[in-house]
């Protein structure tokens, strides 16, 4: 057999190292922001997830915006932002600043640029509970904080990407789908049912409350977890069956 094939198969175990291919470049969407990001993490790749997502925020008069998160966490945290009420803009990769470390240089990009309706600006560090035990993870975001500049936001904050289960990012993603698809006469109606409704203990309490399709009213009940009008364990699976309750 010639030199230049390997019979993977037979007797070399490793996993085929492929050519690295370069990032995915989307072609302008009508009606639709291009992304801004200052770093395009949208690399095809076997180990890594690279979620793309359309958002909406009153920064852009609710209009649809591209936004790329390198990791499904990263995502997570995305939608889990994207759902507050007091959220006015998202940056997704907004920001690169370079730094020594180690003796080495590095550069490294934000995850994600929070702006809220007061205009206070939240810069966003996500990463796995694993690498935040080590003590090189947090003299790495230390560089990272003192490269930062201090006009690019009021503070930084660190999120241990293990807090989202995969039921919690799945969850997240249906509701921001969900957010997508406005219907405001649905959510009045199930949030009235569920303020006047003392048995309420489960979401199915609610369908015969509301003289709305069981389609419409659960998708309410979607939204109306999402913005934390109707409470639920966000670990769980929801359905109609899901326990549910009102803010204290």
């Amino acid at each position: 057999m010639p030199e230049k094939f390997l019979d993977h198969d037979t007797w070399n175990y490793e996993t085929p190292k492929s050519a690295k291919m370069t990032a995915i470049e989307l072609d302008p969407i009508f009606g639709v922001f291009a992304y801004d990001g200052k770093r395009n993490p949208g690399f095809r790749s076997a180990t890594s997830h690279t979620v793309w997502l359309t958002y909406r925020t009153p920064a852009h008069d609710l209009l649809p915006q591209v936004g790329i998160c390198e990791s499904a966490a990263e995502a997570a945290v995305a939608y889990d932002v994207l759902r507050s009420p007091e959220t006015y803009d998202v940056k997704f990769q907004p920001l690169t600043v370079h730094f020594d470390f180690d003796g080495k240089p590095r550069e490294y990009t934000h995850d994600l640029l929070v702006t809220f309706r007061n205009g206070y600006r939240r810069l966003i560090f996500v990463r796995n509970g694993t690498s935040l035990t080590k003590p090189k993870t947090w003299r790495e975001i230390e560089e990272i904080c003192k490269a930062t500049p201090r006009t690019a936001a009021n503070d930084m904050i660190v999120v241990d990407a293990d807090h989202y289960t995969r039921q919690r990012w799945d969850n997240l993603f249906r509701m921001h789908e969900l957010f997508q698809q406005p219907d405001d006469e649905a959510d009045e109606m199930v949030l009235h049912a569920a303020l006047n409704l003392k048995t309420l203990w489960q979401m199915h309490d609610l369908f015969p409350r509301v003289s709305l399709s069981q389609d419409r009213v659960f998708r309410a009940c979607y939204r109306l977890i999402g913005r934390e009008k109707l409470l639920t364990n966000l670990d769980h699976v929801i359905l109609e069956t899901s326990r549910v309750w009102l803010p204290s």
